[in-house]
């Protein structure tokens, strides 16, 4: 999870997190490259007497200030396209797990277990145990195995929600009427929390998602969710 003045974004715990860090790292070098070259250019300007009256009829210059913004944009689009399908691609997941929003809470239903259903509440402060964490822990969380592809199909059963874990590189929309599906595969057990990232009332901000994430062999021993 993030923590106090913190600059980066949060560890991947995802290969596609891990893609999006990647990606945000190679379109930062292209942003410092643009200004350094722009500022300099600025410096240039202020500090050089323009006595070249042949400047403004430089057509190789307008070619090459035309071209290269392009090329920029095809060396940021392409690697973007390509996180954009892997983000879509669902292979035969190992479990599918549907997630419901509601003002202000969530449902999840496993729907390889049974139909088992339970309800996801922030815990309020006076429930709070030492370690919990105020505003995003919850008292029934959703435990998931690691190295297993994982659906989840999410929805919604009044307004806008938006269902997102930042370390895994998830944010997905639950609009109602409609199920929406992403898929993830996690890399390391732990602990990890999102909460809603769509305004939806009075209270949107108390809607924490708090994944456990054990290992596979300790998932299929049986049911360890904390309910």
């Amino acid at each position: 999870m993030a923590h106090a003045a913190q600059v980066g974004l949060q560890d991947a715990t995802s290969p596609i997190m891990e893609e999006l860090i990647t990606f945000h790292d190679h379109a930062l070098m292209i942003i410092f490259l643009i200004c350094f070259l722009v500022l300099y250019a600025l410096f240039l300007t202020l500090t050089t007497k323009l006595t070249n009256t042949n400047i403004s009829n430089a057509q190789e210059m307008e070619t090459v200030w035309t071209i290269l913004p392009a090329i920029i944009l095809v060396l940021i689009a392409l690697p973007s396209l390509r996180i954009l399908y892997m983000t879509d691609e669902v292979n035969d997941p190992s479990l599918t797990i549907k997630s419901i929003g509601h003002q202000w809470y969530w449902t999840y239903e496993y729907t390889d277990y049974g139909g088992l259903i339970f309800n996801s509440y922030m815990l309020p402060p006076l429930f709070l145990e030492p370690g919990d964490l105020r505003l995003l822990d919850v008292d029934n969380r959703v435990v998931l195995p690691i190295e297993a592809p994982i659906r989840m199909m999410i929805t919604s059963q009044d307004v806008l929600h938006s269902w997102a874990v930042p370390t895994l590189g998830l944010k997905t929309d639950a609009i109602p009427g409609r199920l929406n599906q992403t898929t993830f595969t996690a890399t390391r057990p732990g602990v990890y929390y999102g909460q809603c990232s769509e305004i939806c009332g009075a209270n949107h901000s108390f809607m924490p998602i708090v994944l456990e994430l054990i290992p596979l062999k300790i998932f299929e021993m049986g049911p360890v969710f904390t309910l």
